[in-house]
């Protein structure tokens, strides 16, 4: 045979050597999954370019059960103990480390999704003391005034033209203007201008499109010169534009004195463990936004679609919430918190719609291996749980798939008696501005869902959801 021939041989029996490796010699080849996954990560990549990696993962979960191995050397799963075995902060020795794929630094610098543990810890500690309810509480001037100016912005689009409102573009301005506030002292001005500041546009592109194209990268980093002929020119330039504009507002928060604490003020503390650098801040702008503005709009956006499309609860939180407030000056953070159907009203929300449907960042058991629900699993394996598969689990809920915020209330209900309640983490971040924007917008107009929006839960997800308009009509509440 030719050296050419012996090549080509061995090209071919490379990959079925290792398919029957993978299936019959792996560590985990005892775990449940599809076959074809267990030997590629392709299988993977396909649906998260497809935009349906939430939904492969649960058909995987529905038809494997509670842990499913879903790649060669990955385990996800959709139960509450798995989350606090995983992500838990355990007292005994550490277990996991994230996974080693997520530590690369992009061209851009280090960001707080690809540092490594220590670093990462270091980092979160005083950003977490921005993003905490205790600094949002001590804002509640600056984010009442957004939430009012929506309100307002609101009456005058009703005024204008009877029309269904797209509610998804506006729950977008006003986190997107509250969160510029917060990060650098001044808003985008999407409320003001009825329009998405360019940043945002470029942000939500960015962040939407390309992260398939990351994905690929991080699993197959020797192909980084195909994936980068794959990626779009357009998505490209606009990747260098997002950071000339991120560039741009860092330097010029860094050039203003304020007597306002904000998260650039906490992340670039002399007492800090880790002071952020200016080129650390350019590379994280952007996710600052995101973290504080498009979490916070899904889920509203969620939200409201599924309590429209429950007449019965969305009856029983209007009672509530007009019951209990005179006047709109009269909702404020501490009253909307002691509202009992609206907060389980919005945790029904983030169960029913998770901002990031898919999984969370994968960890990687460390040497020694370790049990996660009663299991052992070897070191080396990559191990995550599951948003979508875990909240819409008829393991975990009764009825997965109706929108009940009464199951975290009446919790003694024989009914919801097998609700595994602690598998869905709420958000802290911004609880109580969804509170307001919420408690402000119902008790000011009356809500219903416009026709051509009834599917909009029928969207696809790229880390975040792509999501569809969600079109509303909205009545002023004359008293």
């Amino acid at each position: 045979m030719s050296v050419l021939s012996w090549i080509a041989l061995l090209g071919l029996l490379y990959p079925i050597g290792q398919a029957v490796y993978y299936l019959f010699f792996h560590p985990l080849r005892k775990y449940p999954g599809p076959k074809l996954a267990a030997c590629t990560r392709l299988v993977e990549l396909y649906w998260t370019f497809a935009g349906e990696l939430h939904l492969w993962f649960k058909e995987m979960h529905d038809q494997y059960g509670d842990v499913v191995r879903v790649g060669p050397n990955l385990l996800v799963y959709r139960t509450p103990g798995a989350w606090k075995e995983i992500y838990g902060h355990r007292h005994q020795a550490k277990t996991s480390m994230k996974s080693p794929e997520f530590n690369f630094h992009p061209p851009s610098g280090p960001t707080i999704f690809n540092e490594d543990d220590e670093n990462n810890s270091k980092i979160r500690r005083p950003l977490s003391l921005g993003f905490s309810d205790k600094a949002l509480r001590d804002q509640e001037p600056l984010v009442q005034h957004y939430v009012d100016l929506l309100l307002e912005r609101l009456h005058e689009m009703v005024a204008a033209d009877n029309g269904p409102v797209e509610m998804t573009r506006w729950y977008n301005y006003t986190t997107f203007d509250i969160i510029g506030d917060l990060s650098f002292g001044e808003p985008f001005g999407c409320l003001r201008d009825k329009r998405y500041h360019p940043w945002v546009s470029i942000i939500f592109d960015v962040a939407v499109k390309t992260f398939a194209f990351g994905r690929a990268l991080m699993m197959y980093p020797y192909i980084s010169w195909l994936v980068g002929m794959m990626l779009p020119q357009d998505l490209y330039r606009k990747r260098v534009e997002l950071l000339k504009v991120s560039k741009e507002k860092v330097d010029r928060r860094l050039e203003t004195q304020t007597a306002r604490p904000d998260y650039i003020t906490y992340l670039t503390r002399d007492k800090n463990e880790r002071r952020f650098t200016k080129e650390e801040l350019y590379a994280n702008a952007d996710i600052l936004v995101v973290a504080g503005s498009e979490t916070t709009a899904t889920l509203l956006s969620g939200f409201t679609f599924y309590l429209l499309k429950s007449p019965p609860s969305y009856k029983a939180l209007v009672k509530e919430i007009r019951g209990n407030f005179q006047r709109q000056g009269d909702i404020t953070f501490q009253s909307v918190a002691k509202l009992q159907y609206l907060n389980a009203a919005l945790e029904e929300g983030l169960r029913m719609y998770p901002p990031v449907p898919a999984t969370t960042i994968p960890r990687l058991v460390l040497n020694g291996g370790a049990v996660i629900e009663g299991q052992f699993v070897p070191g080396g394996t990559s191990v995550a749980n599951t948003f979508y598969s875990s909240f819409r689990s008829r393991s975990n809920f009764t009825e997965p798939d109706s929108f009940l915020p009464e199951r975290w209330i009446d919790t003694k209900n024989p009914r919801f008696a097998s609700d595994a309640r602690d598998v869905v983490q709420p958000f802290g971040l911004a609880d109580t501005e969804m509170r307001v924007i919420a408690a402000k917008l119902l008790w000011a107009f009356d809500l219903s869902l416009h026709e051509e929006s009834s599917n909009w839960d029928d969207q696809k997800s790229y880390f975040i959801w792509q999501k569809n308009p969600l079109m509303v009509k909205l009545v002023p509440v004359h008293r």
